[in-house]
């Protein structure tokens, strides 16, 4: 029998830059999120939060600097407040879509507490921009309570750190809730990393890759398909040099020679491509979607898209 179980990874032009941006955007995911409902899946939705993480970021920045006496929001936090935002907006765009189709099913959203572990090597060597452009008089004072920052053009930027995804603690309500027949938003911006100090679970200074957690997802609620919503019809490998070319149907070993040649190093398909490798080394039977928007229902039938099997 098909496993009809699939995440539905939803990347940043899914949404946009500003609230009124994110509002249209997010009437197109819906449309992309519905058309799979309508093929009889049952749905896992993450999505990606960088532009709204930043906003946030820097709005709580900005008010703790107004406000001497208030602390600045840890990042969790932000984190926490990006998944509430996006999924009030995804939750009722998907719901509204698939009303206006007949289609009557409810749509949850889990706020997700994603485990890392405090002695992975990205904790002494944070990477990841975020937040505004400082001065060095901001720089210097972030440094003094213990935060990284690295120079950029016009000032400086806050750097954290990306660990590897471990656990997500709220699996079992992702699994039940899918179960039984909803649509469940979870995990987005690839959680919210945690540490875990005996019962407590602990926000850490870090930012998880979306990417790795969808593949985390798919493997731990034991979906047959994962599927990346990104900005292009199909994946390219050797992107932007004369060696360029579109992958259509390919197996999990020629992606593997392809990763190796670096053939997706500095694009934002490696983290998916990593994904991919992941999910399918534990899924022989399952497989790997990335397409844009528009060709969601084709890509699903095999008919367009990157497609990527063990």
């Amino acid at each position: 029998m098909e496993n009809r179980k699939i995440v539905v990874a939803l990347g940043r032009d899914c949404f946009g830059n500003s609230f009124s941006e994110q509002k249209d955007n997010v009437r197109l995911a819906s449309k992309a999120v519905a058309d799979v409902v309508e093929e009889r899946y049952a749905v896992i939705v993450t999505h990606s939060n960088g532009q709204q993480l930043a906003l946030i970021h820097s709005a709580m920045e900005d008010f703790a600097k107004e406000e001497e006496q208030k602390d600045v929001a840890p990042m969790s936090v932000c984190s926490a407040m990006s998944e509430g935002y996006i999924g009030f907006d995804l939750q009722n765009g998907i719901r509204t879509e698939l009303l206006n189709r007949g289609i009557f099913k409810t749509v949850s959203t889990i706020i997700t507490q994603v485990k890392v572990s405090p002695f992975d090597k990205a904790f002494s060597k944070p990477t990841k921009k975020i937040g505004r452009v400082l001065s060095k008089e901001e720089a210097d004072k972030m440094e003094a309570s213990g935060k990284f920052v690295t120079e950029v053009e016009g000032g400086y930027r806050r750097v954290v750190a990306t660990p590897a995804p471990i656990d997500i603690y709220e699996m079992d309500a992702i699994r039940t809730l899918v179960d039984a027949g909803q649509v469940v938003i979870a995990a987005g911006g690839g959680g919210i990393p945690v540490l875990e100090q005996g019962t407590v679970l602990k926000g850490a200074r870090s930012i998880i890759e979306k990417d790795a957690t969808a593949g985390m997802l798919a493997q731990l609620s034991k979906a047959g398909t994962l599927l990346f919503v990104t900005g292009t019809e199909k994946a390219a490998a050797f992107y932007g040099t004369v060696k360029e070319r579109l992958l259509d149907e390919v197996t999990l070993d020629t992606v593997k020679n392809l990763k190796l040649d670096n053939a997706f190093e500095g694009t934002g398909m490696l983290p998916k491509i990593k994904a991919a490798i992941t999910f399918l080394e534990n899924n022989n039977e399952g497989r790997v979607i990335i397409t844009d928007m528009e060709h969601v229902s084709a890509a699903l039938k095999g008919r367009t898209g990157t497609i990527i099997t063990a």
